[in-house]
Formats: C-alpha cells, sequence, structure tokens
C-alpha cells in the first residue's frame, strides 16, 4: 500500500517525487524500488501535459470561473520557458534537464514539460529531457533524505 502512496504523491504537481522519495524513506521503503515507482509515477503525466495542457490553459483563459487560474499557469510556463531559453541558448536539452532535475520550488516535471510545449521543443527530446531530470531529482533527493549531503557539506564547513 506504502508504494501506491509513493506513487501517486509523486504525480501530484508541485510535490511531484521531491515529495514523494522523502516520504518512502520515512516510511522505511527501501530507496531502489521507492525510486523506480516514483519516477514511473512522476512520468505519467508528462506526456498528457506536453500534449493537451497548454491548449486546455489557452482555452480557459477567458472563462469566469477558471480563467485566473489558468492564466496563472500559462504566464508560469511562459515565464519558465523564457528563463530556460535565456539560460540556454542552444542547450536547451540540457537547461530542460537540469531544471528539471534540481529540485527547487517550482522546477518539476510539470512545469519543466509546460515549458517545453511553450518553447514548441520537439515531443521526444523534451519527454527524454524530463525523464533524465526527474532522474536526477530522485537522486538529488534520496540523497538528502538519507542525510548524505547533510553530511557531505559538514564536511567543508569551517
Amino acid at each position: 500500500m506504502s508504494y501506491i502512496i509513493v506513487f501517486f504523491i509523486s504525480m501530484v504537481p508541485l510535490i511531484e517525487l521531491r515529495g514523494a522519495i522523502p516520504y518512502a524513506i520515512a516510511q522505511g521503503l527501501p530507496y531502489v524500488p521507492s525510486y523506480i515507482i516514483a519516477i514511473l509515477g512522476n512520468m505519467l503525466p508528462v506526456p498528457f501535459i506536453y500534449l493537451f495542457a497548454r491548449k486546455i490553459l489557452l482555452w480557459g483563459a477567458d472563462k469566469p470561473v477558471i480563467g485566473k487560474f489558468f492564466t496563472y499557469c500559462i504566464e508560469k510556463g511562459e515565464k519558465g520557458g523564457k528563463k530556460l531559453q535565456a539560460t540556454a541558448g542552444k542547450g536547451l536539452f540540457v537547461a530542460l534537464l537540469l531544471f528539471v532535475g534540481i529540485p527547487l520550488p517550482g522546477t518539476g516535471a510539470w512545469t519543466g514539460t509546460l515549458a517545453a510545449s511553450f518553447l514548441d521543443m520537439d515531443f521526444k527530446s523534451s519527454i527524454i529531457a524530463v525523464m533524465l531530470g526527474v532522474m536526477l531529482a530522485g537522486i538529488i533527493m534520496g540523497l538528502a533524505s538519507a542525510g548524505l549531503l547533510g553530511a557531505v557539506s559538514a564536511l567543508f564547513a569551517v
């Protein structure tokens, strides 16, 4: 049952794998199976986000109840896309990978995929970059949750 929770936590926007891995470790689940399940859960919505989210957001931006939220999501996607493009230039694939892979607030698979769709990156490159980024984020979160990053930083403290 705990693995199912890990799977679903990793699908939630903004929480994603960054919340699922620490949850799994806190529950005492083995890291490798939790890591794999969290990646699968985090990646499941990605193709749908790339193919449909932009169209749905643009459609709903002028609707009475949902318009403000949809406009916010569009602005966030466009802002993320512009930031990626300004930083990356021609290295957009690597920039997307790092954008998704470095676990900071608002830089996960959902935002990265939406930004890639707004930048008109091709589908295959976007999915691969996001997947590699999710894998990197999972490794970083696993190390952080196990306390290894804190131990390494203590070595360099003066």
